[in-house]
């Protein structure tokens, strides 16, 4: 009998290991998104969850390294409080390549930039502002932003020009 439950041990604990090993080789993929999505990530990624590239929701966005950070900008008034995903982030949780990202807003307004632009400092993909998920009237569901204060090199009309709202798509490309 003792023979018969170390075997049945053995077993059991070879299927958990399975099952883990199994869970953590994927741990880095994204599901498809449950709720409404905010952003598509297409082009040079290894990341996907849909035929032409990853859709993340809220959830997903949450789900990635936060930061957040206070500043003034052009747009608002007094200190602003922004909250979500670093560039740098994203670009690393989708394994993207290539040398340029082009972003897309809602009204088709579109921009370019290095992918060597993308610093541990900035820019952020925020989608909260002073606490509260931004509506498209407050330039949600995503704006880049740049800690603007903090880094002077960020105050000019190329990081103002950069600094895209209602961000829908972000495109990897060589």
């Amino acid at each position: 009998m003792p023979r018969f439950l170390n075997i049945a041990f053995l077993l059991f604990a070879l299927g958990l290991s399975t099952a883990l090993s199994t869970t953590f080789a994927h741990a880095d993929t994204f599901l498809p998104p449950k709720g409404a999505h905010i952003l598509s990530v297409t082009g040079q990624i290894t990341a996907k969850n849909a035929p032409t590239g990853l859709v993340l929701d809220l959830a997903q966005m949450e789900a990635l390294p936060q930061h957040r950070f206070t500043t003034s900008t052009i747009w608002t008034e007094g200190q602003t409080t922004f909250q979500g995903v670093l560039l740098k982030d994203l670009i690393a949780a989708v394994g993207a390549s290539g040398k340029m990202i082009e972003m897309t807003a809602l009204n088709d307004y579109i921009i370019e930039l290095p992918l060597s632009d993308a610093k541990d400092d900035g820019p952020l993909l925020a989608y909260l502002m002073d606490g509260k998920t931004m509506s498209l009237r407050d330039k949600g569901p995503i704006w880049m932003v740049f800690p603007y204060d903090q880094n002077p090199d960020y105050r000019t009309e190329e990081t103002y020009s950069r600094s895209i709202w209602q961000l829908l798509q972000i495109d990897f490309v060589e």
